[in-house]
């Protein structure tokens, strides 16, 4: 349940930690928690056996100052072990299933002239849905490397006697003792409800509800505006009769999860607590709506299951958007729309409602992966082999950035990432919901900087967004923000 005061801003270290992870999302069995359990405590160990050694040889008498020297060794040792692992799988395999003779393969019988037209037609659009691109393979161990650039980064940093997001800052600009004359903090996006898969209700579709407060406010100001909100949803899911609406618990993005059946249920709720609070959504508060749409795909029936026994066509999708933000003009994002595959239908997408909501596209595994059609913004995670010259590489070739904390069912209390974020120089961070220390501790790190930079008289507040979330820009205005 969430608070009635904002004593969250305060991390309860001692609990939070225990409670988050003691309670099982809905729909997630004891089983599927112990083996994710078991296979990230294998993840753990290896990683901290490539520390003990042979990292830290390695990385001996190297100067903490020298990042990108520092993170090149790191990636050289991780390919090593990527190409080590990928020659073992092949030597299994060869054992396993040893090359037997080749088979002969009869030619299939010419096709019949006289098939008709129609049933031509029907086998055309009988074709199977593409499938996606296979998910990258995640070497145990290759936590290590995120870890050891971050802990060189927050080295170098005391070494400078500056603070981490100043060093951070500095690296980005190639100059590691001069640091820039000014600063903003990244819009912090606060999630308010959870629609996904595992929440309650029927309702696939919409995975987080995020809130985008207005530009100009304080991180502590959102905060606030946020709690408030909550507990008018709160209010509103406790008193309500309407099907689809009456149960809420916090789910482990930190934020509420729901039981809906439609989208629009979720919309409706948080229109009616913005009424209740006397904010005008779309000019006090905007959203975005992180569909997570390639987790939905029911490859079988080449269509998206947006709710339990729902299904759409990529076709079909598009149009349900539209009607969403034709409906909902305070929906300033969508966040994964479709598949990466279904290029025609992005396209489609971006020329309906290309003016009034930005796509942003999740390219934290494929960062070089050729641009889709219509997409204004780029989600980035910060994942286990990611290096800090690797941040600064993939935000500096990516305008129109939002960093993303780690994933849901791996938090962590380290403050770092908020210092990471200001020194990149991102637009927009998004952290989760205001449940939980390992979130709230980050919230207030960013709280911190905040205060630090106004003080200093070297915090910039980012100009007014207009919509879309990420405009257009020409190349003039890109150089002048970085």
């Amino acid at each position: 349940m969430m608070p009635e005061d904002n004593s969250l801003l305060k991390p309860r270290s001692s609990v939070a930690s225990a409670t988050r992870k003691s309670c099982l999302p809905p729909k997630r069995t004891l089983l599927d928690w112990k083996a994710e359990s078991q296979e990230r405590a294998h993840h753990v160990m290896t990683s901290a056996q490539w520390i003990n050694e042979p990292l830290n040889s390695m990385l001996k008498d190297q100067n903490p100052c020298d990042q990108a020297q520092v993170d090149q060794i790191l990636r050289n040792y991780l390919m090593t072990q990527i190409l080590e692992e990928k020659h073992k799988q092949n030597r299994v395999k060869q054992e396993t299933h040893p090359p037997s003779k080749q088979e002969v393969v009869l030619p299939s019988p010419p096709p019949t002239k006289n098939k008709d037209k129609k049933n031509a037609d029907k086998g055309k659009k009988e074709q199977p849905f593409p499938p996606a691109e296979p998910p990258e393979p995640v070497l145990h161990g290759s936590m290590a490397i995120g870890s050891v650039s971050l802990a060189v980064a927050k080295t170098g940093a005391q070494v400078q006697d500056v603070p981490l997001y100043k060093y951070i800052a500095a690296l980005k600009h190639h100059k590691v003792q001069t640091v820039p004359k000014q600063f903003h903090v990244p819009v912090s996006m606060v999630t308010l409800l959870c629609c996904g898969r595992t929440s309650p209700g029927k309702l696939s579709l919409l995975e987080e509800v995020i809130l985008i407060p207005k530009v100009g406010q304080t991180v502590k100001q959102t905060i606030t505006l946020t709690f408030e909100l909550l507990k008018a949803i709160m209010r509103i899911t406790n008193s309500s009769t309407k099907a689809g609406a009456t149960q809420a618990v916090v789910y482990d993005s930190g934020a509420l999860a729901v039981n809906f059946e439609r989208p629009e249920q979720a919309l409706d709720l948080i229109t009616e607590a913005c009424g209740d609070l006397g904010l005008a959504l779309g000019t006090e508060v905007h959203l975005a709506l992180n569909c997570a749409a390639p987790e939905l795909v029911d490859y079988a029936k080449g269509k998206y299951e947006v709710a339990t026994g729902v299904l759409k066509s990529p076709d079909e999708l598009v149009d349900v958007y539209q009607t969403l933000i034709s409906k909902y003009p305070a929906v300033v994002a969508l966040i994964d729309p479709f598949r990466r595959e279904d290029t025609d239908q992005w396209e489609k997408l971006s020329n309906a409602i290309g003016d009034s909501c930005s796509l942003l596209s999740d390219i934290t595994y494929k960062p070089q992966a050729p641009p889709l059609p219509g997409v204004k913004g780029h989600i980035l995670k910060h994942i286990d082999a990611t290096t800090v010259s690797d941040m600064i590489r993939i935000t500096s070739d990516h305008q129109g950035s939002v960093m993303m904390g780690t994933t849901y069912n791996e938090p962590c209390s380290d403050s770092v990432f908020s210092d990471i974020v200001v020194g990149l120089s991102l637009d927009y961070v998004k952290l989760g919901g205001l449940s939980g220390a390992e979130r709230m501790t980050k919230y207030n790190r960013l709280i911190a900087i905040e205060e630090e930079l106004a003080q200093q008289g070297i915090l910039v507040y980012k100009e007014k967004h207009s919509r879309p979330l990420f405009p257009e820009e020409p190349p003039e205005q890109r150089g002048l923000r970085e």
